[in-house]
């Protein structure tokens, strides 16, 4: 006659109910998991504050000064939805919405584009601890100054204008006056591709060479690796980094007033984007508008974009974890 088996559920180091210190609903019970209980609030309660006074409460205000006409000096006007309905019919906000979208698929897609190309030429390559650093320094490095740098670079007499009259070419493009926009894209490929260089390629750090290896020895091509291995086995990653380049694109102010503006006055309208939009309604330009209640329903329009394309994003990037 057999010995009856211990069911591992009611055991002694069991996961069930009955496993020392865990109550059946998965409370803790043991001394030690109530003295950790009580030490989470102290430690998260200072940041918990800190968020709520600077994050959350900035954004509800700007829901409720989006209802009203406000110049931030005077008692505020209230005008309900009013402020939504022009901004529908505003051309300079048509015109900042839809290059904020260019910069959240067209630049990302040339960003992740270029970043990926890069990562699998830098993966096998001997130097790639210094050309990582070398493409990663845009990041690190304040985008006023890039901006300035970029100018210096495509202005007239400029550096590439110098170069191209130097090889003899007459009939040299006006890039900062009929190509500003591109010019500005083309900047924030360059300012931001590094970034992301260096995520991707932690990830692909993570992937086992014997893979590599392997597909070498069946013959599969560089386009085949990639497919095959270097993107199923990056994806969590890639997933992080299109949110974080959704978030990230929609706030881009500094490098696009720094380029295309002056020192007392903004960029042409053709290059605003959202963010540059509301800083145009409040305090930007040689007069500024003040139009608080305004620019906060633009800021609204733009946080509700956010929060739908984040949503989107995280949906169609669900899927499960190749497991190695």
């Amino acid at each position: 006659m057999t010995a009856p088996v211990a069911d591992p559920l009611t055991r002694p180091g069991g996961s069930g109910a009955n496993r020392p210190g865990r109550r059946a609903d998965g409370g803790a019970t043991s001394p030690l998991q109530r003295r950790r209980a009580k030490m989470f609030w102290p430690f998260l309660l200072p940041a918990l504050v800190l968020y709520t006074a600077f994050m959350v409460g900035p954004t509800l205000a700007s829901f409720w000064i989006s209802l009203h006409s406000w110049d931030g000096i005077t008692p505020m006007t209230w005008r309900g939805l009013t402020n939504f309905r022009l901004l529908l019919a505003d051309p300079v906000f048509h015109t900042a919405l839809v290059n904020t979208l260019v910069i959240l698929f067209g630049v990302g897609a040339a960003v992740f584009t270029l970043s990926f190309a890069l990562t699998m030429l830098l993966r096998d390559m001997a130097g790639r601890r210094f050309a990582r650093a070398v493409i990663f320094f845009p990041s690190i490095v304040s985008p006023l100054v890039l901006a300035i740098f970029w100018g210096f670079l495509f202005q007239q007499r400029g550096l590439l204008d110098s170069l191209l009259a130097g090889l003899g070419m007459t009939d040299r493009p006006n890039f900062l006056g009929d190509h500003l926009w591109l010019i500005v894209c083309l900047g924030m490929v360059w300012m931001s591709t590094g970034l992301y260089v260096t995520i991707i390629m932690a990830g692909v750090d993570q992937i086992p060479p014997y893979l590599y290896e392997e597909c070498e020895l069946a013959g599969a091509t560089a386009w085949q690796r990639f497919r095959y291995v270097t993107f199923p086995l990056t994806w969590d990653v890639i997933a992080t980094t299109t949110v974080l380049w959704t978030v990230s694109s929609l706030k881009i102010f500094d490098f696009i007033l720094a380029f295309g503006g002056t020192t007392n006055d903004l960029p042409p309208t053709g290059t605003w984007n959202t963010a540059l939009f509301i800083y145009g309604s409040t305090f930007g330009g040689r007069v500024p508008l003040y139009q608080f209640g305004y620019a906060s329903a633009a800021a609204v329009v733009t946080l509700v974009t956010i929060i739908l394309l984040v949503v989107l994003l995280r949906r169609l990037t669900r899927r499960e974890a190749v497991q190695l």
